[in-house]
């Protein structure tokens, strides 16, 4: 008997089959002229069916597997392969054979990765970024690996097949409106130019491939891109610096040309532009925050150790130029964009270049004062900058110069009286803007404060004679006395009444013990003169001000 064809077969979805049941009905109600109903919602799709999500995740996470992993996997060792294969020496085949076969492979690679561009977008991508590399690494071939080479990178004319396999690179990655093959395509440049190796092609190469990194980031916002060269272009530079050793050169930095330095200082600048000029400045998210900490870290770590390894005396030069730099970038970032992380961490690294500079130009203890009048500075431009965070990471630099003064100089010279005052100073410097820090608390100026409080005791103990430490200390209070009339603030007066206490202590336990009759009898008068005189002084004032606590 013949099959029924209304009848479908046992597996059909059930989709297919409402389907035929729907057409089936409406052909039967436009028979029977019956109208047509209501049309009733359609169901919410899957909502009763809807598997576990754990097997969802599972599948999810197989196609992950299957589809893109694998995907990497094998194209990655397709394209080591061969690379590996043209890296042998092949002494039976003309020289330019394995460069021809390689090219030819790629182009075969471009081309499945066209016909496939639909049907497999996925892996067509994977695959011409393979035919990228496997294009350059066939160029590379013609230089190296082989028995005799087919060219040499001694004049430009010679390097020209590598710079148009590297410019060829560059313009697939753009059309394809790729990163990643954009990112691959500099990857090859920077390749090309240690493979060439010349002081002015490397120097060159860099600036320009910063400057396509930084440009591609800016124009079609592959902001992660413009982070990813950061490190690319410092690791070129540090390469090269050591002798380029993936060359076979011998580990040891280099010293020509002498403005190498100057060159690594316009990539912080041009790295910096990604971020300083990126469309949406209103709020700063982390691809800016982390640019700036590894072009400061990167960026400037490289920069000291290869002036102090290779250009010495030309240090201290060098350092000063690199703390305007640094500098300079921290007040565009906060003119531009009121950015906190990234001014912060711009500002600080100019900070310490200037400290460099200091520390080469001056030698102990001298070198110790210059320091510490950076920190009046410091405090200055943390005011301007509205940076809490400068101000504590000054504070903190301030009190290691002054242990390090401490235990690096043998004498006392009176340098600790200009540690004080430093403190003095940057405690009415945050007093007098505390408002434009928006600080919530006086932990940092308390805190000069207190290093004022404890440094200048510190400094007259050492240059005053022994039998005068105690009068020395009377006037210090007096000084203490005398700035809380001029500034009008409390926290001077007890910093007098804390020396007074501490002078007390000290002429009680040390000059009962060590001074002569005469000097122990006019130590105790000065002090307790002092002392009665200010508590005259006090009681005056509190019964002018408060009558009635005085009765």
């Amino acid at each position: 008997m013949p099959p029924d064809p209304t009848q479908l077969p046992a597996d059909c979805p059930e989709s297919v089959r409402l389907a035929r049941l729907e057409a089936r009905l409406a052909r039967l109600e436009a028979h029977l002229g019956v109208p047509a109903g209501p049309e009733l919602p359609a169901p919410t799709p899957a909502a009763d069916i809807e598997p576990s999500t754990a097997t969802g995740t599972d599948d999810e996470f197989e196609f992950e597997v299957g589809q893109n992993w694998f995907a990497v996997a094998g194209i990655l060792a397709l394209a080591l392969g061969a690379g590996f294969l043209l890296s042998l020496p092949h002494v039976r085949l003309p020289a330019g054979v394995p460069s021809l076969a390689g090219s030819l492979v790629a182009a075969g690679l471009f081309l499945l990765a066209h016909v496939w561009r639909r049907s497999f977008e996925l892996v067509a991508g994977y695959l011409r970024g393979a035919g990228l590399a496997l294009l350059w690494f066939a160029t590379l071939r013609l230089y190296f690996f082989g028995a005799q080479p087919v060219l040499d990178t001694t004049s430009l004319a010679g390097c020209l097949p590598l710079v148009l396999a590297v410019a060829f690179n560059l313009t697939i990655g753009w059309r394809r409106k790729s990163p990643w093959l954009t990112g691959l395509a500099l990857l090859t440049g920077y390749a090309t130019a240690l493979a060439v190796g010349s002081a002015w092609f490397v120097l060159g190469s860099l600036r320009l491939l910063s400057a396509l990194t930084v440009t591609a980031s800016l124009r079609a916002g592959w902001q992660r891109l413009g982070v990813t060269g950061i490190p690319l272009g410092y690791a070129t530079y540090l390469l090269w610096a050591v002798g380029n050793p993936l060359r076979g050169g011998a580990l040891r930095f280099t010293t020509e040309p002498a403005v190498a330095p100057a060159f690594l200082l316009a990539l912080v600048v041009l790295f910096a532009m990604a971020s300083l000029l990126r469309p949406n400045r209103e709020r700063e998210d982390a691809v800016p925050c982390a640019s700036a900490l590894i072009n400061c870290g990167l960026g400037y770590l490289l920069f000291l150790v290869h002036t102090v390894a290779a250009f010495r005396p030309d240090v201290a030069v060098a350092h000063g130029l690199a703390s305007a730099v640094f500098l300079g970038l921290a007040v565009m970032f906060w003119v531009r964009e009121r950015s906190r992380v990234s001014t912060f961490l711009y500002a600080m690294t100019g900070y310490g270049a200037l400290s460099v500079a200091i520390m080469k130009a001056a030698a102990v203890p001298e070198v110790f004062v210059w320091l510490s009048l950076q920190s009046v500075v410091v405090a200055s431009t943390a005011v301007w900058f509205r940076s809490r965070f400068i101000v504590v990471a000054n504070f903190l630099i301030y009190v290691a110069i002054v242990l390090a003064y401490i235990i690096l100089s043998k004498t006392e010279s009176g340098i600790s009286i200009g540690f004080g005052l430093v403190a003095l100073v940057s405690a009415r410097i945050l007093n007098w803007q505390m408002d434009r820090l928006e600080l919530k608390t006086e932990l940092m100026r308390n805190a000069y404060l207190v290093g004022a409080f404890l440094v200048f005791p510190y400094a007259l103990y050492h240059l005053v004679p022994g039998k005068h430490v105690g009068l020395a200390w009377v006037g210090l209070a007096l000084g203490y006395y005398v700035l809380n009339l001029m500034v009008q603030n409390r926290k001077y007066r007890w910093m007098g009444h804390a020396t007074l206490l501490l002078t007390a202590f000290y002429v009680t336990v040390v000059g009962t013990s060590r001074f002569g009759p005469v000097l122990r009898v006019m130590s105790f008068l000065a002090l307790g003169t002092v002392m009665l005189v200010v508590s005259l002084v006090f009681t005056y004032v509190l019964q002018r001000s408060h009558p009635k606590k005085t009765e």
